[in-house]
C-alpha cells in the first residue's frame, strides 16, 4: 500500500517501499498556469528535507519544488522535461518530478494526510 502525504509548499509524496515518489499538487499546477519548462536534478545527488529538489517554469512565474523529506535521488522524470505540459494535465499520476531513496522514512509522518491537505487549501481561498 502506498501513503500519500503533502506539504504547505504543495508537493505530494507517495511512499512506494524504501523510496517515494515526488511531484506537485493539482492545486500548485492551477496557481502555476502553462508549465512551460522543468529543471530536474542529477541522480546520486542528495537532497535535505525542504531543500530544493527541482524547479518548475510557467508563463507566469518560476518555483522551486522542494523535498519533502531528505534522501536520495535515483529516478526523474524525463517525460516532464520533454513535455512540461504534462505536469498541467496529470500532476499527480504522469507529472511527477523525482523519486527519492529515503533517508529517514520516519520524516512522512510529520506531512498532512489528504483530509488535512484539502482542509488546508480550503483555507487559502
Amino acid at each position: 500500500m502506498s501513503l500519500l502525504r503533502f506539504t504547505k509548499d504543495h508537493e505530494w509524496i507517495r511512499q512506494e517501499g524504501d523510496t517515494a515518489v515526488i511531484g506537485i499538487t493539482d492545486y500548485a499546477q492551477e496557481q502555476l498556469g502553462d508549465v512551460v519548462y522543468v529543471e530536474l536534478p542529477e541522480l546520486g545527488r542528495q537532497v535535505e528535507r525542504g531543500g530544493e529538489a527541482a524547479v518548475v517554469e510557467s508563463a507566469k512565474a518560476a518555483s522551486e519544488v522542494y523535498a519533502p523529506v531528505a534522501g536520495e535521488v535515483v529516478a526523474v522524470n524525463d517525460a516532464i522535461a520533454a513535455d512540461p505540459a504534462t505536469v498541467n494535465t496529470d500532476p499527480m499520476g504522469n507529472g511527477w518530478f523525482i523519486k527519492l531513496r529515503l533517508a529517514e522514512p520516519a520524516q512522512l509522518d510529520g506531512l498532512m494526510d489528504e483530509a488535512a491537505y484539502r482542509k488546508f487549501i480550503a483555507e487559502l481561498k
